[in-house]
């Protein structure tokens, strides 16, 4: 992957704000590690947004890294799974749409060709109402299958999501040789686009290494939700399986980009 990353690439990306929205910091930052202890960081509301990025292919087409906001979803949460226990934890009626998953597919040149998560927590699919049925959808490895509490607590609301949809296709990560990342996946087989295993935050988190016209992009996912976590190696809080883990991933990161420099940062839930 990264003898390429010099190199221009052939992919157009724009990253759009589907909706803002704001949730505790205590998710979205490890409020207990030593940096946010000595910046002296409390739970607190904290603005975010929630993103769908849009990838073109000059010939492999029209895709989608997460979702977006269904305006669907917000109208008739219940319909979509979302439960009133569920709601009281993730208050989506908070959402605040700015450009929903609908609108966005119409502005695409042409059909959606597939989906590639970052991961399956509900916020990163909300747009699966708008999504059309024969749509294909990808995810990293045991990111549908491993099993554990905040799983359990959102099951019934990612099945109804996902229902009448097409069965998700895990990423064939192949190991890195120099050991330095998790694992890689070249998309396309163009060099154009890079799928990494980066475990932490979910089982199967995964981000995503653009090469487009104007230089390479990392979509972090939600490995890292916000800026402040990205400067200073601060993994996500309460939202996160394994902070250990999710740790190393973001290092690795950090670590990849430190020998880009030209690689540009999105991370999860912030500009």
């Amino acid at each position: 992957m990264e003898r390429w990353l010099d190199q221009p690439g052939p992919i157009q990306l724009q990253s759009v704000n589907s909706a803002d929205w704001s949730v505790p910091l205590a998710g979205l930052l490890n409020l207990k590690s030593a940096a946010a202890v000595q910046a002296g960081l409390k739970d607190r509301e904290e603005p975010i947004q929630v993103y769908a990025h849009v990838l073109q292919h000059p010939q492999r087409g029209n895709f989608l890294v997460d979702t977006g906001v269904s305006q669907q979803l917000l109208d008739d949460p219940g319909k979509a799974g979302l439960g009133w226990l569920l709601r009281q934890g993730m208050p989506i009626d908070r959402m605040k749409i700015q450009k929903g998953t609908a609108d966005i597919l119409r502005a695409l040149p042409g059909k959606l060709s597939g989906v590639f998560f970052t991961h399956l927590h509900i916020d990163h699919i909300t747009g699966m109402p708008d999504i059309p049925g024969d749509v294909p959808l990808y995810v990293g490895k045991s990111e549908a299958t491993e099993k554990n509490l905040i799983n359990l607590f959102v099951h019934g609301a990612t099945n109804q999501l996902l229902a009448g949809k097409q069965r998700l296709q895990e990423w064939d990560f192949q190991p890195d040789s120099a050991k330095q990342l998790e694992g890689v996946v070249d998309v396309f087989g163009d060099g154009s686009v890079f799928a990494i295993s980066v475990p932490g935050h979910t089982p199967g988190s995964t981000a995503y290494l653009v090469r487009t016209a104007q230089g390479p992009v990392l979509l972090t996912g939600d490995t890292c939700h916000t800026r402040w976590g990205w400067e200073h190696a601060v993994e996500p809080g309460d939202y996160t399986v394994d902070n250990a883990r999710n740790l190393m991933s973001l290092v690795s990161l950090k670590q990849l980009v430190a020998r880009h420099p030209n690689i540009e940062v999105r991370v999860g839930h912030q500009r």
